[in-house]
């Protein structure tokens, strides 16, 4: 009989029917969840979706630099701080988001949070790492409609880039160090590395991905695999709803019923539409949104798209963030929130959806020995988003001193992204 897991009193157990035990795969398979409860489960049973949605919100509020960054803290605090995730989890997520459509980093962080708690924990792990950057975002198109045309932080986001370089850097070595344990796996790695540095693109992307998992599929079928099982998640109760007074609602109300609905209703059709056409990341996407926004729609002018992925970038979170500013131009805050939902919405769901899925056949030898396959090469790929965003920040002695002070800091010392991000943006201030 197969071991199973159950749920008592919110926490994970196993319970074993007795049977014959001399199956080899039957040993293993209790062994791979043994080790994987060990690992992951109490942190699981414990973590509710609140408390993921303020570990998001965190990160959320300092994840500058690009979708690779994003994961990059992520892994951090998930995998390495929190244990909530195995390294093979968090790679096996990377991969998915990859090939799926969407913005990778906001898909991966939906896809940490429905391994941790389930759909509630997607959708407190999304809404919280997206929140900080829609609310800056939508402050400062409020500003910029109001005020005019406002000069870009330049010198505090050239402070980031080396910093932000640095935790990509160290979110690929902790993956290395724990994935690849033999020569097949630094060999992808390295060729991985080395295609998406020199050539790059999204056909290079798909191209590393498939290679990589059919030469995983002939390297290691027949080895037995060092990657855990999953566990079925524990779930917590139904939280409590608290309904707002009286007043709250009839603000609330009143609210809402002003909201040009027709305009919001476009936002959504046109974002949600455009988000699931979305391969490759937010840069690739930059002009079919340009096409639609300004040229088919003129809900903004070329200069305020150019201005609106510029506020992007400067600001923490995914650069597709820009949507809420063209939300705002169109419908104000219930325009920007309207944009946002529907440019992360549907991908974010197509992604759980696929993770149901790919936990339904991860049992299968051919997929586990494809997926060790592709790990190895995520984290070649890890490192080379590492090399271009050092890159953009130019080789000067202030960049290269905050690159490996932040990197000596992450390393050795374990201080935390939240911390390195902000000081490197006063040293940028400061000496830009």
């Amino acid at each position: 009989m197969l071991p199973a897991l159950v749920e008592c009193d919110g926490y994970l157990e196993i319970s074993i029917e007795r049977g014959d035990m001399k199956d080899p795969e039957l040993k293993e398979e209790l062994y791979l969840n043994r080790e994987s409860f060990a690992q992951t489960g109490d942190g699981r049973a414990e973590t509710s979706a609140a408390s993921l949605f303020f570990l998001f919100f965190k990160i959320g509020c300092t994840a500058f630099g690009g979708f690779m960054a994003l994961i990059s803290v992520v892994q951090d605090y998930i995998v390495k701080r929190r244990k909530l995730l195995t390294e093979e989890d968090m790679l096996d997520g990377i991969s998915l988001a990859t090939i799926l459509p969407g913005p990778v980093a906001v898909n991966v962080v939906a896809y940490a949070g429905y391994r941790i708690r389930g759909p509630r924990g997607a959708f407190a792990s999304a809404v919280g790492v997206i929140l900080p950057s829609f609310l800056l975002l939508s402050g400062l198109s409020y500003a910029y409609f109001r005020f005019g045309q406002m000069p870009v932080a330049g010198k505090i986001f050239t402070g980031f880039i080396p910093a932000v370089a640095a935790i990509i850097f160290a979110a690929a070595w902790n993956m290395g160090v724990k994935t690849i344990k033999g020569l097949p796996e630094a060999v992808i790695a390295l060729a991985a590395f080395g295609l998406l540095a020199g050539v790059g693109g999204f056909i290079v992307t798909l191209g590393i991905v498939a290679i990589s998992g059919l030469l995983g599929v002939l390297l290691f079928q027949d080895v037995p695999s060092s990657s855990r099982k999953e566990t079925p998640l524990a779930r917590n109760g139904e939280q409590k709803r608290s309904p707002g007074g009286p007043p709250l609602r009839a603000i609330g109300a009143a609210y809402f019923g002003a909201l040009p609905w027709a305009a919001v209703g476009k936002l959504i059709v046109t974002f949600g539409g455009m988000s699931l056409l979305l391969f490759g990341g937010g840069y690739v996407f930059i002009p079919l949104i340009q096409q639609v926004v300004v040229a088919k729609y003129g809900w903004v002018t070329r200069q305020e798209f150019i201005d609106a992925i510029a506020l992007g970038q400067v600001t923490p979170g995914p650069i597709l963030i820009s949507a809420a500013f063209i939300g705002f131009k169109v419908a104000g805050f219930g325009g920007a929130a309207a944009a946002t939902a529907a440019i992360f919405g549907p991908p974010a769901a197509v992604m759980i959806l696929c993770t149901r899925f790919l936990d339904r056949i991860k049992g299968s030898k051919i997929l586990r020995a494809a997926l060790r396959g592709i790990r190895p090469a995520v984290i070649g790929m890890i490192a080379a988003a590492g090399v271009m965003v050092a890159g953009s920040s130019g080789f000067n002695a202030i960049a290269l001193l905050t690159f490996g002070l932040s990197l000596v800091a992450l390393l050795r010392f374990k201080v935390e992204p939240a911390w390195i991000i902000p000081v490197a943006g006063v040293v940028g201030l400061l000496l830009y």
